[in-house]
């Protein structure tokens, strides 16, 4: 009998339990204790970032930034449809305009020139989401915002270790976001973190972070107390959380390693489905890598697409589709004057997300493959 082959399974590096142990014999629990900081310390050396802040999720991170950048009603913020409902929700929930920007026509990343059309007075923030890790036109969008008070905020939660030009993602933002959810490649089962690379941000993110107090600062021994100095909320993970990301961590070069062989895998075998206008791979632009988190396909239509799909599932592979364009969601599509963005929607109707993650062995990589391209033959 075929086994069945999930579409996600988390990897454990074996070290999870050790590093959660010690934790413990630590005898903190809560947040932005040995572990938090190790964690930072980690992703300030490794990649040069600005201040880094673990959070419970990637979304209480992008509702972290939206705070931090005082977004009010009636401040404009411009950003893809094609992303997941996160991206959106921590500014609509300060009351912004929501203005997306149609994907480029070579891959579902945000189209620098359509972001130019957006761009009023009233803009406020622009957000760019590295789809599957790979960067967005990170030179065109930063020359949009030059010499503007418009902040660029990248949401990387795909993007641990992709570059663009050398530049980590998540470094070229004035703020960044990262996830570590569970279907992420390094994961802490729920989990995110903010980078802040305005030093002038800095201070009241921690602020902000602490649920709107200096508590940090009276635990350093630099305020004799702790009060209420802003908004904020409880963005902090517990220290369990946080070991367990760091032994994720330590394992990273490994983990990405066989991802990116496994993705390079599926690209090598899928060409001559290219070729043959069956169905498209991933776009790679010449300034971005990429660090293998998903792998995808570009059917011809969404039958085409939903048909693979139940056919995969007929040999027991579960692969799946996302994301719904958010400018024609249920909840977005009346508030909204933005009618059509066709390639957003395109992406939306027609991409397919095989499996990928660690623990997927070579032979059962290759019954994917043989699948997709028997689907195709006939």
């Amino acid at each position: 009998m075929l086994k069945d082959i999930p579409f996600n399974k988390p990897h454990l590096t074996g070290k999870e339990i050790d590093y959660v142990n010690d934790a413990f014999e630590r005898g903190k629990f809560s947040g932005n204790g040995y572990y938090t900081k190790k964690c930072h310390e980690f992703f300030e050396k490794k990649y040069g970032f600005g201040k880094c802040f673990l959070t419970t999720s990637g979304t209480d991170a992008l509702e972290m930034a939206a705070i931090l950048l005082d977004i009010q009603a009636g401040d404009e913020v411009i950003l893809p449809s094609f992303t997941f409902v996160s991206t959106a929700n921590a500014f609509a929930l300060r009351g912004a305009k929501l203005l997306f920007a149609d994907s480029s026509i070579h891959n579902p990343n945000i189209d620098p020139e359509e972001i130019r059309k957006l761009i009023t007075p009233n803009t406020k923030a622009i957000v760019v989401v590295h789809y599957a890790g790979i960067a967005c036109d990170m030179e065109a969008i930063v020359d949009i915002v030059k010499d503007t008070n418009i902040s660029l905020i990248e949401d990387a939660a795909h993007c641990i270790d992709a570059y663009f030009n050398e530049q980590p993602l998540g470094s070229i933002g004035d703020l960044a976001i990262f996830s570590f959810h569970e279907t992420k490649a390094i994961s802490s089962g729920e989990g995110g973190m903010l980078v802040v690379n305005q030093e002038h941000l800095e201070e009241r993110a921690e602020i902000v972070w602490e649920k709107g107090t200096n508590r940090a600062a009276f635990f350093r021994g630099e305020v004799n107390k702790y009060q209420w100095l802003d908004l904020g909320s409880s963005f902090l993970p517990s220290e369990i959380t946080a070991a367990f990301l760091f032994a994720q961590l330590k394992h990273l070069d490994d983990i990405l390693d066989k991802r990116i062989r496994l993705w390079n895998e599926y690209f090598i075998n899928f060409e001559a489905l290219e070729n043959s206008g069956n169905a498209q791979r991933p776009y790679l632009p010449s300034y971005a890598t990429t660090n293998g988190f998903l792998f995808y396909l570009i059917c011809s239509t969404t039958e085409e697409r939903n048909h693979l799909i139940d056919y995969m599932k007929t040999k027991k592979i579960h692969a799946v589709f996302h994301y719904f364009a958010l400018h024609i969601s249920p909840y977005y599509k009346d508030k909204s004057v933005q009618k059509k963005l066709s390639n957003s929607e395109n992406y939306s109707d027609k991409v397919i997300r095989l499996p990928l993650f660690y623990d997927l062995e070579d032979k059962d990589q290759r019954r994917i493959i043989d699948t997709v391209q028997n689907f195709y033959s006939k």
